[in-house]
């Protein structure tokens, strides 16, 4: 069985590689990726060629500055966009929507209904049964104009 001061250096930048990449996943970011690269490039080096530990180590000190500066220059120049930027935020999901006058609104509030749901709203006086547009929130108040 191999201790671990006989372990070859290789599998120890391997296993770092893989693990900072593993770690990218768990973490929000873009950046342990392109140390994990760096640590793979190390380790596969140091399978093929006999380096020291030192030598090792600058090398991956200099291919993860380097790797780190390019990524970010990369994500800069191509941004990662969303899918649905919106996907959590319901209320700004709805702004633009119709919605129709449940509670009249008076003195700038009452009740609207959007979809199954009844929503406090704020807005111009409107009677019942009116349509609005939604315009905003302000947390879960809708602000609403005349539809038109």
């Amino acid at each position: 069985m191999e201790t671990l001061n006989n372990l070859e250096p290789h599998y120890a930048w391997l296993a770092i590689g893989f693990v900072l990449a593993a770690a990218e996943m768990a973490v929000p970011g873009v950046f342990l990726i392109w140390m994990a690269g760096a640590a793979l490039i190390v380790g596969a080096l140091s399978w093929f060629t006999p380096i020291g530990v030192p030598l090792q180590v600058i090398t991956f000190a200099v291919l993860a500055i380097v790797a780190v500066f390019l990524g970010r220059r990369y994500l800069r120049n191509n941004p990662i966009h969303e899918a649905d930027p919106m996907l959590n935020k319901r209320a700004d999901r709805i702004v633009g929507q119709s919605v129709v006058v449940t509670m009249a609104i008076e003195g700038g509030s009452g009740k609207v209904r959007l979809g199954d749901s009844e929503w406090l709203a704020r807005g111009s006086d409107a009677p019942p049964g009116t349509r609005l547009r939604i315009t905003g929130h302000d947390g879960v108040v809708l602000l609403v104009e005349p539809a038109g």
